[in-house]
């Protein structure tokens, strides 16, 4: 169906711009007459030139988590204050900072003015709004409960924020370490050690066989430092296009969950929010068969991810979720054995809550483990590169003082 853009006055001064759906300009004009605005200017736009405009707004843009998690909870205050979902949405728009979410909110009161649901809104900017938020407001709309739901939705994303913000304050001190030390010795290899190669050509001497190694790194990565950068980005850029191929993540993945200490943060982390993300959709009368599947979008590693997709596969022909989790060992034995005492019992949504509650309290420990175990290796390995380059320089002056003697 066309879309139209349209430039019209809802105040003497407050000026509207936006996009609606109509079948021709002239029932575009009526449904912009109908909502009480004095229409300026209306022309229908191209989609693909929208899509296009779109995608470039997306990319020099963007719409962080907790821009979302403070538009759901304000959205939830304001409809249990009374207000209309439409009058909700004006608000908001009104008092957001980010201009690109102003308009995608925009987009959506409008949606919601032609006699939309919100979660169909949502929907129409996926790029924004993940599946998991898309089916929660939907339920709550099916439920008559939307304020409640959104509230939730906003507590389920201030959790995954907490967790983001412990990952990378646990990684901030490493980095800046690994950081630091690097660029310490691409500067003694670029500018202090050429000029100590002058000095030990002007000696005359024999050099031991460190400082030749030493000399000889130095002077490919000053040769060739602009080829190495370009052979890292190509490596990286190839990793990522690779990556996306099936077979070659599963492999990835399944290296990653392998790894001693790693594998198992990583695998304590994903259960945790296949937990927490199953049982608030349950909760909020989500179908398990479609709570499993928008779970399954929300989880980074492969392999977790095609084990829950099989386990949707399981439970839609009317087996027990837990039985799918028994044949392979990715969910832990102790979170299937709490899921079927939730199935049986009836109480699968509060079993789900205690698995993650467990496991989140886990992963804060492994994390912090990994983390005192990840700083000392950095400071060995970078010691050891460092100790070797300043050995390595100071070797020709003890052999001369040792000649001189």
């Amino acid at each position: 169906m066309p879309k139209f853009a349209y430039h019209a006055k809802k105040t003497p001064e407050e000026i509207v711009k936006a996009v609606i759906i109509a079948d021709n300009k002239k029932s575009a004009i009526q449904k912009i007459a109908q909502k009480g605005l004095y229409l300026l200017s209306v022309q229908e736009v191209s989609e693909k030139g929208q899509s296009q405009l779109s995608g470039m707004l997306f990319f020099l843009k963007k719409v962080y988590l907790k821009d979302i998690t403070n538009f759901f909870r304000q959205l939830s205050d304001l409809l249990e204050s009374g207000l209309t979902i439409v009058r909700a949405l004006d608000v908001l728009e009104r008092q957001t900072h980010n201009s690109f979410f102003k308009n995608i909110i925009s987009d959506i009161k409008h949606y919601c003015m032609d006699g939309n649901p919100l979660s169909a809104a949502l929907e129409k900017h996926k790029k924004v709004f993940s599946k998991l938020e898309i089916s929660m407001v939907r339920s709550g709309e099916l439920g008559g409960a939307l304020g409640i739901v959104l509230l939730r939705l906003a507590d389920y994303n201030d959790r995954q924020l907490d967790l983001n913000s412990k990952i990378k304050s646990a990684l901030a001190y490493p980095a800046l370490m690994a950081l630091v030390g690097l660029m310490t010795i691409v500067i003694l290899l670029t500018f202090v050690i050429p000029k100590m190669m002058s000095l030990f050509g002007d000696l005359g001497q024999n050099l031991p066989v460190p400082t030749l190694i030493l000399i000889g790194i130095s002077s490919v990565v000053k040769k060739f430092w602009l080829l190495m950068i370009l052979l890292i980005a190509g490596i990286a850029i190839f990793y990522k296009n690779i990556s996306t191929n099936a077979g070659v993540r599963y492999n990835i993945d399944l290296f990653k969950l392998k790894i001693p200490i790693l594998g198992e943060l990583i695998n304590k982390i994903e259960v945790a929010r296949f937990s927490r993300t199953l049982g608030t959709l349950l909760k909020n009368g989500v179908p398990i068969v479609e709570a499993l599947n928008v779970v399954s979008e929300t989880i980074n590693n492969f392999i977790v991810k095609l084990e829950i997709k099989k386990s949707a596969e399981y439970v839609r022909k009317g087996q027990s979720m837990a039985d799918s989790f028994k044949e392979k060992n990715i969910i832990p034995l102790v979170v299937t054995n709490m899921i079927a005492v939730g199935e049986e019992s009836g109480n699968l949504e509060r079993a789900l809550f205690k698995v993650a509650q467990s496991y989140e309290r886990e992963s804060d420990a492994a994390i912090k483990m990994l983390m005192s175990l990840l700083e000392p290796m950095l400071i060995l390995v970078l010691g050891a590169v460092v100790g070797f380059i300043v050995i390595s320089m100071l070797l020709p002056i003890f052999e001369i003082n040792f000649l001189a003697r």
